[in-house]
């Protein structure tokens, strides 16, 4: 394992003894109370855990409008099935976050199963600061990435966070809110990672992950956590809104967008591992008033290649000098045309009723560069996205919902069906799924 894996884990590590240690020396003397939606909570002598869980059936149909061989396809599943455990010990500042996922779905399609999706401790550091150590989705990716699975406006996440985000990273983190005024807030991010996506219990390759988001909110903060949940439930009776942007570089990635580690890998002429550097830069906002929210955001994934890659390695594990396209020798655009580079535009609206109904709508759009696999044709090449969703809230928060939303996606000539049929019609697909938050 990488000498920087171990670093961090070893830090993990220490900090989780600290906090076992002195939770039992304390005196336990419980209080618990449940509120449906939001969880379990115990409290006792200065601790306090919170116990909450997620469990999401979906039905899933896709139409192609070509005439292929399976035209229509049918999917039942359990989209999410998680169990969270946070705590908190008062006295020396420490908390902490564990969850579990039981339902063996990724969290965005096409993704990879992460079982232990977030795994952290931390401390704060005055009034508003904060250090965290272990595994989270990092707020340098869209704003929609961390935003709760159980609060999002429609049944899935836009297309422009499947194909940017690199959903959870395992690293160091830090955090800080600085009050300007009554209304004015700055939130600072920032984070050293592996940059290989979730904890890496294979060979770890390449070097840390950089990044920094910076956010603004003019006219004060986000009503019960409103910041991290899409839907405004809590009509908030001022407006509220949130700007921010960010910048990530990982220094040496081998996947599409450091998500993974170790998929796509190259050599140098001394067969050392030798791989493209992977940045990312974004602006986003989110705004809310009275029922009504809405989200913009835009990504642009870039890479810069060495020119010394000689090699590139196979799936079964051969090598190969071959880097061909369009039947030219082509290492540096090889090399790009597999990785995830280009724009991506998500802009996302909806009003909830005071009844809990909730009417959304969104538009997303990718635009790949030259070089991306942004362009493949069997899982992108697919420009224009278009979702109007309704959802209908049977408590007054997150207890329970059931949301139903259709989206026609556009095909770039190349487009191909997973049965290699070419494709020229739009695609169709049509969502259904309840919620239950515990």
């Amino acid at each position: 394992m990488d000498v920087k894996v171990v670093f961090l884990a070893l830090l993990i590590a220490c900090t989780g003894t600290s906090l076992q240690a002195q939770l039992d020396e304390d005196e336990w003397g419980l209080t618990n109370s449940y509120d449906f939606g939001e969880g379990w909570i115990i409290k006792g002598n200065n601790v306090a855990t919170e116990i909450t869980g997620m469990f999401q059936p979906q039905f899933e149909w896709k139409h192609y409008g070509d005439k292929i061989e399976f035209q229509d396809v049918f999917r039942s599943r359990i989209r999410r099935f998680r169990l969270r455990f946070n705590g908190q010990y008062e006295p020396a500042r420490l908390f902490y976050r564990v969850q579990y996922d039981f339902g063996g779905v990724p969290e965005i399609d096409n993704g990879e199963l992460i079982r232990i999706s977030q795994a952290y401790i931390g401390t704060r550091i005055g009034r508003r600061a904060r250090i965290i150590i272990g595994q989270r989705a990092s707020p340098a990716n869209n704003r929609e990435l961390f935003m709760n699975s159980g609060t999002l406006q429609l049944v899935e996440r836009s297309r422009v966070t499947s194909a940017f985000a690199s959903l959870a990273e395992f690293g160091v983190f830090f955090e800080n809110t600085w009050r300007l005024s009554s209304t004015n807030y700055i939130r600072g991010y920032t984070s050293i990672t592996t940059g290989d996506g979730a904890f890496p219990i294979k060979p770890d390759f390449g070097g840390f992950k950089y990044s920094a988001r910076l956010d603004y909110l003019p006219f004060g903060l986000f009503t019960r956590y409103g910041q991290f949940r899409q839907v405004d439930m809590v009509r908030e009776l001022t407006p509220k809104l949130i700007i921010g942007a960010f910048l990530s570089q990982n220094q040496g990635v081998s996947s599409r967008r450091g998500r993974t580690q170790g998929s796509i890998l190259y050599l140098d002429s001394a067969f050392n591992t030798l791989l493209p550097n992977y940045s990312q830069m974004g602006i986003d906002f989110m705004f809310k008033y009275r029922g009504f929210s809405m989200i913009g955001e835009w990504v642009r994934g870039g890479a810069s290649v060495p020119d010394g890659i000689l090699y590139r390695v196979r799936t079964d594990g051969s090598i190969s000098t071959d880097f061909l396209v369009n039947d030219l020798q082509n290492m540096p655009d090889y090399v790009k045309s597999r990785m995830m580079l280009g724009n991506g535009y998500n802009l996302q609206a909806g009003f909830l009723t005071k009844k809990g109904i909730s009417f959304d709508g969104r538009y997303s759009h990718l635009v790949a560069d030259p070089f991306s696999f942004l362009t493949n044709g069997t899982f992108y090449n697919r420009p224009s996205f278009y979702t109007l969703g309704m959802s209908k809230y049977m408590t007054r928060w997150y207890g329970m919902k059931i949301q139903g939303s259709v989206t026609m996606n556009t095909v770039a000539p190349g487009a191909n069906s997973p049965g290699n049929d070419l494709l020229t019609k739009p695609e169709w697909t049509y969502r259904l799924i309840t919620s239950f938050l515990f």
